[in-house]
């Protein structure tokens, strides 16, 4: 006997499950905003997105960066507009969701990208510190996808993602607020997942392993950390940023429409081997 489906909510049965691999990986017609995606992993996600047919809100708190990589983008026959604020700024962050969302009249995709990290020993880490990275994580995240669920809600139609981490799974020494926020995405995904699901809206996150970002060129640089990574990941090295687009689009698409509450590592197999 079939579910009795909430009204206006389509799954992929509906939304025709016959089409080609093209067709359920296409973002053709959607509104998407990354957050932190003027450089890293962010602009690689948003650049997938926008090349799979979306128009994509590029974001960062340095607009000329933000501008710089839309026009990038628009010189390759793409679509997208700048968004520049800080994720840990609420009132910029709900404005600039509710101005997206009035702008194109829909928001589709939010994915929450951003953050910052402290790196300090225990002793030495301070409240506030720890109140930085948890704001800026896990705090921009519930705020941003409260904001995106409303355009998402009316649409009965939705994607929320969220960058967490590896580092939401196991550890290292001298981060433990940062530790704490991805693990709390983790967690939060799975409460907007058995929330939003019944009205179209799907919430999971991405946890990256170790990517050979313009940000880690220093832990790179490093002997010790360096060997560390390629030994112990089976794949045997960093991963290549471009590497983050495909789950994310995945995620982001009709391909991915029964995943739900998920974390998808994307590490290599690190967290795997022992």
């Amino acid at each position: 006997m079939a579910c009795r489906q909430p009204e206006g909510v389509l799954g992929s049965r509906e939304q025709g499950a016959g089409g080609s691999v093209n067709d359920r990986f296409s973002l053709k017609g959607r509104v998407a905003l990354v957050t932190g995606s003027s450089r890293g992993l962010g602009w690689e996600m948003a650049r997938a997105f926008a090349q799979a047919g979306a128009h994509v809100a590029i974001n960062g708190v340095d607009k000329g960066r933000a501008e710089a990589r839309v026009a990038e983008l628009k010189g390759a026959g793409l679509s997208a507009e700048a968004a520049a604020f800080d994720v840990t700024d609420a009132r910029a962050g709900t404005a600039a969701v509710e101005a997206l969302a009035a702008r194109h009249g829909r928001l589709d995709i939010l994915v929450s990208n951003a953050g910052q990290a402290v790196r300090k020993p225990l002793a030495a880490f301070t409240d506030e510190d720890w109140r930085f990275v948890l704001g800026s994580h896990l705090d921009a995240a519930f705020r941003l996808a409260r904001e995106a669920s409303k355009p998402m809600l009316r649409q009965r139609w939705g994607r929320i993602i969220v960058t967490a981490s590896i580092m939401g799974q196991v550890a290292r020494p001298t981060i433990p607020a940062y530790v704490a926020a991805k693990a709390g995405l983790m967690g939060m995904v799975k409460a907007l997942a058995v929330e939003l699901g019944p009205h179209g809206i799907t919430c999971n996150a991405i946890a990256p392993g170790y990517f050979a970002t313009d940000l880690n060129t220093a832990l790179r640089n490093q002997p010790d950390f360096n060997a560390m990574v390629c030994n112990r990941t089976p794949l045997a090295r960093w991963a290549e940023p471009h590497e983050i687009a495909g789950p994310a689009l995945m995620l982001a698409s009709d391909a991915g429409s029964y995943v739900n509450g998920h974390t998808l590592t994307v590490d290599g197999g690190l967290v795997a081997s022992f």
